[in-house]
């Protein structure tokens, strides 16, 4: 047993006080505090040592009376440590080279000399468990070099030493170089390993360590069976990979090593017999956000390994494991644990009961991960050894009689959360001891834990299943006599008692002590058989005097009880999980212990009490699920398809035995007595099974039912289906099979939390909504306070930082089509919908203020509510629509505008439509904190009235808005303009953008890479204005819109021939979106940067899609080549090792991949011929499995399913070495190698991606450092035109006819307090995305100091209220907001958080966003009725990697936001 104190203890003086007729007290007072205080294992000898003094003291007598122990002076014992395999040797290690010995428990030492002085770090001893003399001593070798940095200078490294007669002779040495060492058999349970079998981690002995330490990259494991005259370099199963090792244990039965492969990624590798070695498999297929980094193997069992994985490093939050028997394959136990910054988890077995165990949990991970929220603490009970957990049962009533505050019937919110391992407030084991079923804790009552001087002291009797309060207030307690007596002591204040119990608990009797001190430790001998213990406490100032400030005081019981306990005080105790159930991991285990009324002492001292066992017949609890299979409606369904021995399936008809998908849990012992075990496996066909190395696999599933939406788990391989006929089914494992969930439902739709990857909702025709918080294991249901509304109002809004927190939007009166007083009525939950507060009535939309980088009050509320507050809002009379904001949950509301047509959030702007009714316009205003607002200003040339206007998202600190110039039907273009960086003023970018009819435009940023954009320009707007027939041409831009230029043919096709087009006008041209038969997809990808797939021709404009081929490009859009003929859909995957390819012209019964990137192609044929309409994978492409959604010919009323998994086709994982980058399987690649210009946005940045005919798959998403190489010195591509400023046809940028230059001062921006000299404005500006230095700076006009007086910190609200106005003039009433999501490539809707069937932010996508999203859309009209619906809903346009969104508009002229699902 170890304490941790900061200061420590002392010379003892003779006993003070004995107190007669009570149970006997003996008080020593000592000068400082110990920092090692241990018994000998079955004796009643303790020693202690003096950290302070350098001293240890012995006592025979449990700690009664206590003197010097022989040997060492005092000073000299630096360090005691007991050996763990012999209860009679101790050791005391010295200042240098001398250390002690004891082979007697202390009563006399021997002292011995090493040849280096002990190291300085980690343990000094390493035992054997059978052999207990022999013992490894690492040393500290140093030596001086001269070189030091004052002239001096040392060089130390560790040095390994043995004796195999416990240091009666001079130890030998081992082994130089070294960090650790450790016999095999240093664990009683590791016997399978041979007797003599060493293992080092060691470095190469002739190379000694530079600057003081060696890297931990050069770290290699070793082994020997001679002590080290011969070696062997343990390859891991590896080969010569095996370097970085950073350590090596035995737990139980196992030996682990843990292999550092790359910053912040490590692997474990287990052996049970310390010669072979195999790499552990945590489930990353049903995890695959899981990173190995920082392992805890917590309390394990001799049947399974518990790993501990730190899983949120910023906040300390782990995720518990479980191997199988042989500690290779890993089960998720419990998720969402709670450790240390040391590495320490709350989590502790209780003694002598297999598989019972007590953790602790973050309930609120995501706000203590995203946002810096303290930590709520709940615990969790599991008896079959982390397969299921559960929470503690709260005690039937407080210790006064009371009842608890909360209600006890709702475990979620009321049960017993206890404190743990983590913050350790005794010494010794936390929960429990010996005594059978005694388990103590200090903890409270609720819905998490409280801080610790909050809590009070709780006991359970029969190991945890149910609690009773003991005291109030946190005390230390401790076990004695096989649990026949209780002790306990305040642990809030300082105390002169302690209470002690002889019934279980029942009654509690006081006893004095005679002194008052603060209670430190409480222990007794570590089996608590004893009926003597010991406190260690601190006095008061005042009492402490001359003879020391603390004190040890033993206390003894055994004068209370004088019979012995017999026969007949003694009961059969039996282990249960619940009331009821005897068996326990497949068998009844019971103790005898003694009746908890019993007048009696038990004795029997050192003897630990016996468990006896009885088998049980299996039934499921003793069941999880097997390896690689998921739980999915209570039942285990697996992740893929089986691999199969080979050799097995040789023939398509042929079977194979494979897993049931279930495994006994490691350790349970029940007995299969109907015939076979729910774990014995099965005859499988061998279509079914995972094919052999190389081969593609599929699985066809038919609905009865049209597929209308699916949505992806980011982050997880669930996915949800909603069918057309109100159904929803649910896959765990990436589509390979389906559940339907709820059948008994209909469902209006899926919404997924916009903020929150693991959190869902099903809303049904009730007022019931189902919703998941762990990505669909498991629902439960909440009951919304009206009915969901029909009104085209978002459902439900999410919080950015409250995961909790929803805005529920229903109605009243509406099931009447004729109804008066139909109206939506929002309201407002903190709870997440366990209770509802109202916040408006006849609303048309109300969302949270705050959004994900719109930083505002998080407790504000935006509605957009009707002025008259009666009548239908579906009438269609005019009433016109207020924008409130509502502080303080909208308690305190202020209206923003007196009528818009909505709002939304765009980046880090609130933008709003306002309408001026007297004129009948519209106008954008802009507000940075959600109260303040300004209005944008354009060119006066660019008349923009009567014309749609679309925001296009950008990432680079300027807005893209694109207007329509001409609104002809199937001849619309218009031209984009490009903001400063406030949003304000917009210059033109390019002119003749194509969109269409709908309103969308063909403009695509590039994901991934900054400043690469696509647009396709109507190269004959005059002559289509007549006609009707535009001819597009394809421009792109590499520099944020500066330039636009044709995009470069490739010089032959896919088959090598020449193109007929050889003219200069000859270019590439690509169908936008305007034209994209599947929105989703989009050119390019999250994870495969630098790819780009499209199709189109080479040509002087653009050939109708059924004429276009594939064209693929590797370096963002400077070379293409084509690489497949006729159109085809197309996914990426794998971080773009696969592009799957789909005919999109007609049915069809095959597909087509590529693992070279269109080098070359494979042909998969999945049988019966469809017409594909999607091709889906994770939202991030980084899986090898995909699905194909469609239907078969003639069969538009039921959708086919196709899942495909190209797992098999490759195990080779490729490998990044950032450290050896000639000899890994990626290469390093800037956008910068292609362009003209040397440099993007003032900077070169590398990248890596895979070599592109490596055959290995990437797996998880390559993390690319966006290495600036370096900031590059100004250049003109660095600029662009000031606001009124165009370039002409040389380039440069001059005034636009009529317009004003914008006053050439510009003290108030560059005064900032810091600057000393602003300069005038010129007719160019910096890109304000660059971060070019020095150079050419065309920007900068004549140089002014700055004023004196002027101290400012950048623009304040004061200058957004300075903005000079120019409205945009509208004939119309009403526009359109199109926004799609911007932390993530999929769903498009309003604002950033606007959601129903919308899906989370997947984390760590730098805002990857393909392109598109905010559209403005004016609408001619002549008066104030209605706006009828004018784009139809469509599920392809909401999913995944969807530029725009379709925008359903009902008949009250609800413009924004109206969204049946979102």
């Amino acid at each position: 047993m170890v304490i941790l104190f900061s200061c420590v203890l002392a010379v003892l003086l003779s006993p003070l006080t004995v107190l007669a007729g009570d149970p006997e007290v003996t008080v020593n007072r000592i000068e400082n505090l110990p920092n090692r205080l241990f018994y000998f294992d079955d004796t009643s000898v303790v020693l202690f040592h003096d950290p302070v003094k350098l001293s240890v003291t012995r006592s025979e007598d449990e700690g009664k009376t206590w003197s010097p122990i022989s040997g060492p002076e005092v000073g000299e014992a630096v360090r005691l440590i007991e050996h763990p395999h012999n209860n009679e040797m101790a050791f005391i290690i010295g200042r240098d080279r001398t250390h002690w010995v004891t082979y007697n428990r202390g009563a006399s030492w021997q002292s011995f000399e090493t040849p280096r002085k002990a190291s300085l770090g980690g343990q000094p001893l390493a035992f054997h468990a059978e052999h207990t003399d022999w013992i490894l001593f690492q040393g500290l070798a140093c030596e001086d070099t001269g070189s030091g940095k004052w002239g001096g200078g040392r060089t130390c490294w560790d040095e390994t030493f043995y004796t195999k007669d416990a240091f009666r002779s001079t130890p030998t040495l081992l082994l130089s170089q070294t960090s650790q060492c450790l016999f095999a058999r240093s664990s009683p349970a590791f016997v399978n390993a041979p007797e003599s079998l060493i293992f080092c981690v060691a470095f190469d002995a002739s190379n000694k360590p530079g600057g003081g330490m060696h890297r931990i990259r050069e770290s290699r494991l070793y082994s020997s069976e001679d002590w080290y005259e011969t070696k062997k370099f343990v390859d891991l199963g590896i080969g010569k990979r095996a370097r970085g090792v950073v350590g090596i244990g035995v737990v139980s039965k196992f030996m682990v090593a843990a292999l550092r492969v790359a910053e912040g990624e490590a692997h474990l590798y287990v052996s049970t017999d310390g010669l072979q070695w195999r790499q552990t498999k945590f489930p990353h297929s049903a995890m695959p956000d899981l990173k190995e980094n920082a392992y805890t193997v917590v309390e394990s069992t001799t049947h399974s390994i518990a790993v501990d994985i730190l899983t949120s490093p910023s906040a300390n939050i782990g995720t518990l494991f479980v191997s199988s028997s042989e500690g290779t394959y890993f089960v998720e136990a419990l998720a969402d644990t709670n450790r240390n910054e040391y590495g320490i988890v709350d989590f502790e077995q209780l003694v002598g009961l297999e598989g019972v165990g007590i953790a602790n949990v973050v309930s609120n991970r995501e706000e203590v991960v995203g946002w810096g929220e303290p930590k709520k603490i709940k615990s969790k009970i599991t008896y079959d050894d982390g397969s299921n957990w559960r929470s503690l049962k709260a005690p039937g009533k407080h210790m006064n009689g009371d009842d608890w505050a909360c209600d006890r019937n709702d475990i979620d919110s009321c049960s017993l959360h206890v404190h743990s391992v983590t913050v350790p407030h005794n010494i010794g084991r936390v929960f429990s001891s010996t005594a059978p079923g005694f388990v103590m804790a200090v903890g409270s009552v609720g819905d998490s834990l409280l801080p610790y001087e909050e809590c009070d002291t709780f006991l359970s009797t029969d190991a945890g299943l149910s609690w009773r309060m003991v005291q109030e207030g946190a005390h230390k307690y401790e076990f004695g006599d096989q649990g026949s007596v209780l002790v306990i002591v305040d642990d809030e204040a300082a105390t002169d008692h302690v209470h002690y119990s002889y019934d279980g608990g029942a009654t509690w009797t006081q006893l004095d002590l005679g002194v008052t001190v603060r209670g430190l430790v409480l222990t007794t001998i570590p089996d608590s058989t004893s009926q003597k213990f010991l406190l260690i406490g601190t006095l008061p100032r005042k009492d402490a005097g001359n003879d020391g400030r603390h004190a040890m005081i033993f206390l003894d019981f055994a004068p209370l009880q004088t019979r012995q306990c017999t026969e007949s005080d003694f009961e059969q105790w039996y282990a249960r999980s619940e009331d009821g159930k005897e068996c326990l991991m497949g068998h009844k285990q019971w103790y005898r212990r003694r009746k908890l009324d019993a007048n009696c002492y038990v004795g029997h001292k050192f003897e630990d009490p016996v468990g006896h066992e009885e088998n049980c017949a299996c039934t499921d609890d003793d069941y999880e699920c097997d390896f690689n299979f998921v739980k999915q409606g209570g039942e285990c369904v697996p992740v893929g398809p089986e691999p199969v021995p080979a050799g097995v399936c040789n023939k398509p008809d042929d079977k194979y035995l494979g897993s049931s998908g279930y495994r006994k849990i490691p350790g349970n012992t029940c007995e299969n007595r109907s015939g076979e075990g729910k774990d014995s496996p099965i005859m499988k066909p061998c279509s079914s099974a995972r094919p052999e190395n190389g081969q593609v696999s599929h699985v066809t599933h038919e609905f009865d039912a049209t597929i209308t939406q699916h949505q992806y788990f980011p982050g997880s391989q669930s996915i949800l289906l909603q069918l057309s006929d109100g159904t929803i089914w649910q896959s765990s494992n990436e589509g390979f099979s389906w559940k339907q969930l709820f059948d008994h439902e209909t469902f209006l739709g899926v919404t997924m939390h916009s903020f929150a990857n693991e959190r869902a909702y099903l809303l049904t025709n009730s007022k019931k909504i189902y919703h998941t918080t762990d990505y669909g294991r498991s629902w439960n249901t909440i009951t919304a306070p009206e009915m969901p509304n029909s009104l085209a109002i978002p459902i439900l809004d999410f919080h950015p930082t409250k995961s909790d927190w929803l805005i529920y939007t229903g109605s009243v009166g509406c099931t009447d089509t004729l109804s008066a007083n139909c109206r939506a009525i929002a309201y407002y939950s903190t709870d997440h919908g366990r209770r509802w507060k109202k916040i408006e009535e006849y609303v048309r939309n109300c969302a949270w203020a705050r959004d994900s980088r719109l930083k505002i009050d998080e407790r504000e509320i935006i509605c957009e509510s009707y002025k008259n507050k009666k009548g239908s809002q579906t009438s269609g009379d005019f009433n016109p629509v207020e924008l409130i904001a509502g502080a303080n949950y909208y308690t305190k509301k202020i209206k923003l505008f007196d009528s818009v047509v909505g709002f939304a959030s765009f980046s880090e702007y609130l933008l709003v439509a306002q309408l001026h009714e007297m004129f009948g316009t519209l106008s954008l205003q802009v507000s940075l904190d959600g109260y303040h607002f300004s209005e944008g200003q354009f060119p006066p040339s660019m008349k923009i009235e009567n014309r749609a206007y679309t925001i296009l998202e950008s990432n680079t600190d300027a807005v893209f808005l694109h207007v329509t110039m001409n609104a002809g039907i199937n001849k619309e273009w218009g031209s984009i303009f490009k903001s400063n960086s406030n949003g304000t003023y917009y210059n033109l970018a390019v002119e003749y953008v194509n969109r269409n009819t709908a309103g969308y435009v063909d403009f695509e940023k590039m994901v991934g890479l900054d400043g690469i954009a696509v647009i396709n320009v109507v190269a004959n707007p005059n002559e289509a204005d007549i006609s009707g027939k535009k001819k597009l041409q394809t421009r792109i831009t590499h520099n944020d819109g500066g330039t636009w230029k044709p995009m470069n043919p490739p010089a032959k096709d896919s088959l090598g021939q020449s193109y007929d087009c050889s003219s200069t006008a000859c270019s590439l041209q690509i169908h936008g979106y305007t034209e994209r038969r599947d929105p989703k997809a989009t050119y390019s990808s999250p994870s495969a940067v630098g790819l780009m797939l499209a199709v189109g021709n080479v040509g002087e404009e653009l050939a109708p899609y059924t004429d276009s081929d594939v064209f693929l490009t590797r370096d963002g859009g400077f070379t293409w080549e084509e690489v497949h003929k006729d159109a085809h859909m197309w996914e990426f995957g794998d971080s773009g090792s696969i592009l799957v390819l789909a005919n999109d012209e007609e049915a069809t019964d095959h597909i087509l991949y590529t693992t070279d990137e269109g080098l070359t192609w494979n042909e998969y044929a999945f049988g019966q011929p469809i017409r594909v309409r999607t091709i889906q994978t994770v939202p991030d492409d980084t899986s090898r499995r995909f699905l194909l959604i469609g239907e078969a010919m003639g069969r538009t009323d039921k959708s086919i399913l196709i899942h495909l998994d190209f797992s098999a086709i490759t195990q080779t994982k490729c490998e990044l070495s950032i450290e050896d980058p000639n000899h890994d399987d990626f290469e390093l690649w800037s956008p910068s190698e292609n362009r003209e210009e040397s440099c993007l946005f003032g900077r070169q940045t590398m990248y890596h991606r895979r070599i592109r005919d490596r055959n290995c798959y990437v797996g998880e998403k390559v993390s690319q450092p966006k290495t600036v190489v370096m900031n590059c010195t100004c250049t003109p591509a660095d600029f662009e035109c000031e606001f009124n400023y165009r370039r002409d046809a040389s380039g440069n940028c001059v005034l636009v006819d009529g317009a004003q230059a914008l006053s050439y001062d510009t003290s108030y921006e560059q005064c900032d307090g810091e600057s000393d000299y602003w300069y005038e404005r010129t007719e160019y500006r910096k890109i304000p995305y660059s971060s070019c230095q020095g150079g050419e700076r065309p920007d900068r006009g004549k140089r002014h100091e700055c004023p004196g007086l002027i101290i400012r910190g950048g623009l304040s609200g004061l200058f957004w209220g300075s903005v000079a106005m120019v409205p945009f003039a509208f004939a119309g009433l009403a526009g359109w907001y199109y926004w799609t999501k911007g932390s993530r490539p999929g769903a498009i809707r309003l604002g950033d958080h606007r959601a129903f069937g919308d899906e989370s932010p997947a984390a760590g996508v730098l805002m990857f966003i393909a392109s598109v999203p905010i559209f403005l859309i004016a609408i001619t009209q002549e008066g104030w009725a209605w706006l009828t619906r004018k784009v139809p809903f469509l599920d392809d346009l909401f999913t995944r990697r969807t530029p725009y969104r379709s925008l359903p508009i009902d008949d009250d002229a609800e413009i924004l936001g109206n969204y049946e699902d979102e």
